[in-house]
């Protein structure tokens, strides 16, 4: 049948087909309420499913490290989308089935239960897919690496906002790659390098990525690439298996395509970089690396030569914090509390870590009894106060522990009997004698260890740089740790007893004398000393500034058998020493120094072990028989009543192991003795010398090179030029013109016949130059005398390592030098009464270091006077001047 289409089917085919779609339109409404509870039992079943993923999601994701996957992500959203649906099926669900009749085959409404029970089924069937979808073996994925991330802190850092700042600076500097952080335990260090981090979370500053690596003590260089690695994601087992090598290739591979900052907390050594990976940052690649530490040498070691100190806080930014942790109603419960809290916080010395602590721990302390109590046991027992033995002391013993060797920390424990600011050389006097330091090899040799221990401990922060320079400081938190660690950590107390400037009016109590090893008395206000103690195992003894004490009993020495160290210096009001001394037949130092003892004691010779003996600034009159102290090796006598002589001399001559002496000499004889004998003549290092008044004054005062000497004094030398005569046999290099080439100090006053003092040429590591009312003087350094020594050195600069100079009452002065001088080191300048001197040896670039510097004068009209070399260079000077009141 052309044309026509013939569709071919059975009856029965068809009836078929037509009942299967009847059945299944029908099952939507006659099956509707068993579709309803399979439906709702199904998500039941979904969302406990849900709930499990969920709460797996949840636990791995806490820690911002994971996140999770994106299909587990779609999955629970379509779940959200399908729980939607199921609550709007469910709030229609009764009238739906009211809807039906007929026992449910039927409805009233045909075509809307034919709708509501198919949308049933396909919420069901959906249902049933994503129950089935929901098995999942891994729910979570490690977060892309963040660029940086937040760290907890403070939101404020007391005080040391400033040192924030200088450090961001530095930083951000493209010539800077490296910047290193240093300064004693808890003073902050760990807070700022925080706040640094914290800073690129806000700025970012173009870096890809900023890692924080806590190093810590004994940390290896596996164990920082972990941390590093675990910042880059690259942990798992293959890196687990992998050597440092192959660890240090995979984080290279990944930090050199990135502009990165690398900030390591707490390093105790050299890190090296290469080892671990880490790329060396450069001007080219643009990255970074802040570390801190407690060491100076490891910032040398690490290639920073300039770090900067975070230091403690200045008193008031100190109060303040103290303040904030104590809290404004503990401080408003008494009138007197802010005046003891004010003596606790200053206790402290303003580090950061014993503020917090002892502030936190006197926060509810509202009676001035307790304040009184905490003043008194961190005065006398700091370690007995609350916090001290548990949060700040084991903290600075790290440092103390990270010293290399025995030597330093017997050392270091050592300046824990002192005071807050000592004297190098004595210090080092005093370990010599206590047998730290061997002295076989000679004083110079020893005073040279003792000077290397101590910049080790200064730069390891325990100890630090005063700025007079033969002095250090001691922190008082730092002292205590010291005290601490030498009484074994707070187990036996009484084996080293500290107590100074604390106003103690007698002798401590104590229980167990024979315990005392080590005892310091130092700045107290003890009168008399009237004990006789038992003491077999004490060997240092130190009552220095005991400026009220005028006795002491003789029955106090009679059992000290191994005392070493006996040091009563500046005990301004003692005059005398009882014979009993002499049963210190172990004593090495006896130092007696600014007192007004007048004559050695009974008994003094059968100190057989001495080898240092302090009269310096003494009422002795006389040294008789001091050449049977046969082991001697220092005997200073500067300022007191004692002139050498030719009987001294020859005392002194019996003495084989003399090494160093300090003595006042006549002017007239200074040239005779010093030559007399030149292996005493070389002892002698330092010299005050005046004019005998009964001598008539001579045109020349005669000084022999001597390379030996390290400070004169010379006053009142009359009418006399000072001549240098520079080839004698205390003069090594009599070749040389720096024939004074360890002479660092000199003071010369009331000496009118002066012209000028050109002879300081010979003197190229002078420190420090005060010339005092010399009406002739015209010239610190003559250009025509000049002339001749400087052909023979044409590379001398004098005054190069000058620090301090100071002129005054000089009427004739006009000039220190003819021509601008480089003064690398100078720090202080003072000019009094020179009205002539109008010219000075400076250009814009002779100090490097102007706002270290101070120039002091006293008359304004003067220093309007001054004819700078140019404009630039009185712009340069002119701000640091300033006015002497005193003077």
């Amino acid at each position: 049948m052309g044309g026509c289409l013939s569709v071919s089917m059975s009856c029965d085919q068809m009836v078929n087909q037509v009942s299967k779609w009847l059945c299944l339109k029908g099952s939507y409404i006659h099956n509707l309420a068993e579709n309803l509870v399979s439906l709702e039992k199904a998500m039941g079943e979904l969302k406990a499913k849900r709930d499990d993923v969920q709460g797996r999601i949840q636990r791995e994701e806490f820690t911002g490290h994971r996140q999770r996957l994106a299909q587990v992500q779609v999955w629970l959203t379509r779940i959200l989308d399908i729980e939607n649906q199921y609550n709007d099926l469910l709030s229609t669900s009764k009238i739906e089935l009211e809807r039906l009749c007929m026992c449910g085959f039927c409805s009233k409404n045909l075509k809307l239960s034919y709708l509501y029970g198919k949308r049933v089924i396909l919420v069901l069937r959906e249902v049933e897919r994503l129950i089935s979808q929901g098995e999942f073996d891994v729910v979570t994925e490690a977060t892309p690496i963040p660029e940086v991330e937040e760290l907890p802190t403070h939101p404020t850092i007391v005080g040391q906002e400033t040192t924030l700042e200088r450090v961001w600076n530095r930083l951000l500097k493209d010539t800077v790659g490296i910047v290193g952080l240093h300064g004693m335990g808890g003073v902050g260090k760990t807070t700022l390098l925080t706040q640094i981090n914290n800073k690129f979370s806000k700025t970012g500053e173009g870096f890809d990525i900023v890692i924080w690596v806590e190093v810590s003590r004994n940390a290896s260089v596996r164990k920082i690439q972990e941390s590093i690695a675990e910042k880059l994601g690259l942990v798992g087992k293959e890196w687990d298996e992998k050597n440092e090598k192959e660890r240090a290739l995979d984080i290279h591979n990944v930090l050199r395509r990135k502009k990165f900052v690398l900030l390591l907390d707490d390093i105790w050594e050299k890190v090296n970089l290469y080892a671990v990976g880490v790329p060396y940052p450069s001007m080219e690649n643009g990255c970074k690396v802040v570390f801190t530490t407690r060491s100076h040498d490891v910032c040398g070691r690490m290639g920073v030569n300039d770090p900067i100190e975070v230091a403690c806080l200045d008193p008031d930014k100190a109060w303040d914090l103290f303040k904030k942790k104590v809290g404004e109603n503990t401080l408003e419960s008494h009138t007197e509390i802010p005046k003891l809290a004010r003596q606790v916080a200053d206790r402290c010395r303003g580090l950061p870590l014993a503020l917090n602590v002892i502030g936190e721990t006197m926060a509810c302390k509202n009676t001035v009894q307790e304040w009184h109590l905490a003043l008194d046991d961190l005065n006398s027992s700091a370690q007995e106060f609350s916090g001290m033995e548990d949060e700040i002391l084991p903290i600075l013993k790290y440092s103390y522990d990270n010293l290399k060797g025995e030597q330093a920390k017997s050392c270091f424990l050592y300046c824990s009997l002192l005071t807050r600011r000592f004297k190098k050389e004595t210090l080092i006097e005093y370990w010599i004698c206590e047998g730290f330091i061997d002295e076989k090899e000679g004083r110079e040799r020893a005073l040279k260890l003792g000077y290397a221990i101590l910049g080790t401990l200064v730069r390891a922060s325990l100890l630090e740089e005063d700025e007079y320079a033969p002095y250090l400081r001691l922190h008082d938190v730092v002292r205590d740790m010291g005290v601490w660690i030498a009484s074994d950590l707070g187990k036996h107390k009484e084996r080293c007893i500290v107590q100074t400037d604390i106003g103690l009016r007698e002798m401590p109590k104590v229980k167990k004398w024979k315990d005392v090893r080590k005892m310091s008395l130092m700045g107290t206000s003890i009168e008399k000393i009237s004990e006789s103690p038992n003491c077999p195992e004490l060997t240092t003894l130190l009552l220095e500034w005991n400026t009220r004490l005028t006795t002491i009993c003789g029955d106090f020495f009679w059992s000290m058998p191994r005392l070493l160290v006996l040091d009563l210096s500046w005990c301004g009001y003692l005059n005398g020493l009882p014979e009993q001394i002499s049963r210190l037949s172990s004593l090495r130092c006896l130092d007696l120094s600014e007192t007004q003892i007048n004559r050695l004691p009974d008994g003094f010779q059968e100190l057989k072990m001495l080898i240092h003996l302090n009269l310096e600034h003494t009422k002795v009159v006389s040294c008789d028989g001091i050449s049977n102290l046969s082991r001697l090796r220092t005997l200073k006598l500067l300022g007191s009543e004692v002139w050498l002589d030719m009987s001294l001399m020859k005392e002194l001559q019996l003495l084989e192991h003399l090494e160093y002496v300090s003595i006042n000499m006549f002017s007239s004889l200074v040239g005779k003795l010093l030559l007399y004998d030149p292996r005493v003549g070389s002892c002698i290092q330092q010299i005050n010398t005046v004019d005998r008044p009964e001598e008539e004054s001579v045109e020349v005062f005669v000084l022999p090179a001597m390379d030996t000497l390290r400070r004169i004094n010379i006053w009142n030398c009359g009418g006399r030029e000072i001549e240098v005569v520079e080839k004698t046999p205390l003069n090594k290099s009599p070749t040389s013109p720096l024939c004074f080439s360890n002479l660092s100090h000199v003071q010369i006053g009331e000496c009118d016949g002066l012209k000028d003092l050109t002879w300081l040429l010979f003197a190229p590591n002078l420190t420090s130059l005060y010339v005092l009312q010399s009406k002739q003087l015209e010239e610190i350094i003559s250009k025509d005398k000049a002339a001749s020594v400087l052909e023979k050195k044409d590379t001398l600069v004098p005054f190069n390592n000058l620090t301090d100079l100071h002129l005054a009452d000089l009427p004739e002065l006009k000039s220190i030098f003819w021509s601008a001088l480089p003064f690398p080191r100078l720090k202080s300048f003072g000019v009094f009464e020179c009205l002539k001197l109008r010219k000075l040896p400076l250009d814009s670039k002779s100090i490097l270091k102007v706002e270290e510097f101070e120039f002091y004068c006293k008359e304004e009209e003067w220093m309007q006077g001054i004819e700078w070399k140019d404009e630039a260079t009185r712009n340069r000077f002119l701000p640091s001047f300033k006015r002497h009141p005193n003077r």
